[in-house]
């Protein structure tokens, strides 16, 4: 998909643009990110602080100001607003309009056990056709409907992020699906990454470690990625079971050995996905196992292919057996010390940005294990910290929170018609949705993000953002008249700019101070170091 592009600037504004963007800087690495207001290192509570610092922190915990900037709390105050994001409760509602588009989408109408068999038999249909043009047309219309699923689910997101009043909800469940990373492009993982993320991923977003853990563990998308659905007693696959230690609680240096990976890939086995239908019976086994088998949905604990020997993780040996020696081993894992300073490191370069300080990990760390890894807590704990105030306006976004907060300022009065724009403009700047091969996820460092490329590419996306064009539908193929374009939105005159103004360098003002039209000063702003970082 080619995102639409606004009308073509003339060279004058092309040039001073791209002299605007040399002389700000492109990211951290070329020059110091703007200063943060003085009060933002201040220990007291949050009604100290002044309406800059107000407006950075609703930057920081959303995904991004809106126009409105602080008014948009409505007389709620900062306290009382985190305390509603952290501990939000149910789903708070949408836009109509934008509820409307995620209503009428198939993963929203069709439960995925019906849909990951409707998938997998079509694929087989399309495979056993008679001639190989048959088999290439039917495999083709497979595929284009696979890449509608995972587009259905990456819209969902954008949509939630863009409108969604529990934006830290939002913001934390885009942490841990990359946290907890899969990759839609394997397998038919297309047909599940949207359900991964709405039942294994979204509801424990800030809920307890524990549980999110376990969510995973037993999320078809996670075991299909990572193998674990081949993993049996006598053909044993380490794949899951090195990724569950190495990326998702211990750590590369969590104190584990070899000798860990392989115990756990033991007790892991057996653990996999069954599509067949829910009524038929159980596969066949030796009798002693069938109070053993566990089916729930797409999951499956099959003890025919469990290894029932003893086991000894991380020094200590499991007492338990079964799928719960499984829980057994995520237990130990999420309640290591090691795992508390892990994650909470992870929350830290996420929410406050690269190299932060020993002594803030520490503080988060505590939190993590005296809560017993309750994350809401551990934000909360996070929030008040003046490690994290003085970080405000300072971190750099990475592609996906450039391309909401830039969405979110321009066009966040009105939902947007169609997500497709916003959804090829993150494929462009190479953080697409579920995109991420490696199961690591994408980098949260400033460095991976801040390459003359992906300035290139930023700067022309905000030439589209600033011109309205991402509120524009998309062309279609049919011969259907197009709504005219929208407007450039007036940035200019928005509560957030108004309110950030003083914080601007004099290169920043000297270089809006040029411009021509309002297309050219939201061009120059939404390229500047200032909105680069939040």
């Amino acid at each position: 998909m080619t995102p639409h592009s606004p009308p073509p600037l003339h060279r004058r504004t092309l040039l001073l643009g791209m002299a605007a963007f040399a002389a700000f800087g492109a990211g951290p690495s070329a020059q110091a990110a703007p200063p943060a207001s003085p009060n933002a290192v201040s220990t007291g509570g949050w009604a100290s602080a002044d309406e800059p610092t107000q407006a950075h922190l609703l930057d920081r915990v959303t995904w991004g100001c809106t126009g409105q900037g602080v008014q948009a709390l409505g007389g709620l105050g900062i306290s009382a607003y985190l305390a509603s994001q952290l501990r939000p409760g149910g789903n708070a509602p949408l836009p109509r309009e934008a509820q409307a588009q995620i209503d009428a989408m198939t993963i929203s109408r069709t439960p995925i056990e019906a849909l990951a068999a409707d998938m997998e038999a079509r694929h087989r249909a399309a495979k056993a056709l008679p001639t190989e043009d048959e088999r290439k047309a039917a495999l083709k219309t497979w595929q284009q409907d696979m890449r509608a699923l995972q587009q259905e689910a990456a819209a969902r997101f954008v949509l939630r992020a863009l409108y969604s009043p529990t934006q830290l909800r939002e913001k934390m469940t885009w942490f841990w699906m990359n946290h907890f990373n899969v990759f839609a492009g394997k397998g038919n993982l297309r047909a599940l990454v949207g359900d991964y993320e709405e039942r294994a991923i979204r509801p424990h977003a800030l809920g307890r470690f524990r549980d999110l853990l376990g969510a995973t563990a037993r999320h078809p998308a996670m075991l299909r990625y990572l193998d674990n659905a081949q993993n049996a007693a006598g053909r044993i696959n380490e794949n899951y079971a090195r990724e569950l230690m190495e990326l998702h609680t211990l750590g590369v240096d969590g104190g584990y050995s070899q000798q860990d990976v392989q115990e756990l890939a033991r007790v892991l086995t057996g653990v996999g996905v069954s599509q067949r239908p829910p009524g038929d019976e159980p596969p066949r086994m030796k009798p002693a196992l069938r109070r053993h088998y566990v089916r729930d949905g797409l999951f499956e604990f099959n003890p025919h292919r469990h290894d029932w020997e003893p086991k000894t993780l991380l020094g200590q040996p499991l007492r338990t057996e079964g799928l719960a020696e499984v829980d057994e081993a995520l237990d130990r894992l999420a309640r290591a010390p090691a795992t508390a300073r892990f994650i909470t490191r992870k929350i830290a370069l996420f929410l406050v940005g690269d190299n932060p300080p020993p002594a803030l990990l520490q503080t988060l760390a505590r939190s993590f294990e005296r809560t017993d890894g309750d994350i809401a807590a551990v934000l909360e704990t996070l929030f008040h910290t003046p490690e994290f105030r003085a970080s405000l306006g300072q971190r750099f976004r990475d592609p996906v929170h450039y391309a909401l907060a830039g969405l979110r300022l321009a066009h966040g009065d009105a939902v947007l018609p169609s997500t497709d724009p916003a959804l090829a403009w993150l494929q462009r700047l190479a953080e697409p949705l579920y995109g991420r091969v490696t199961p690591d996820g994408y980098p949260l460092d400033s460095a991976s993000w801040s390459g003359s490329g992906q300035m290139s590419t930023r700067f022309e996306m905000a030439r589209a953002l600033g011109a309205g064009a991402l509120a524009t539908p998309p062309a279609s193929d049919d011969a259907a008249p197009r709504a005219a374009p929208r407007m450039p939105p007036a940035l200019a005159q928005t509560a957030y700019v108004r309110a950030m103004e003083p914080t601007w360098s004099p290169a920043t003002r000297n270089a809006l101070a040029q411009a021509t039209s309002p297309r050219e000063w939201n061009l120059l702003f939404l390229a500047s170091p200032e909105f680069m970082h939040g």
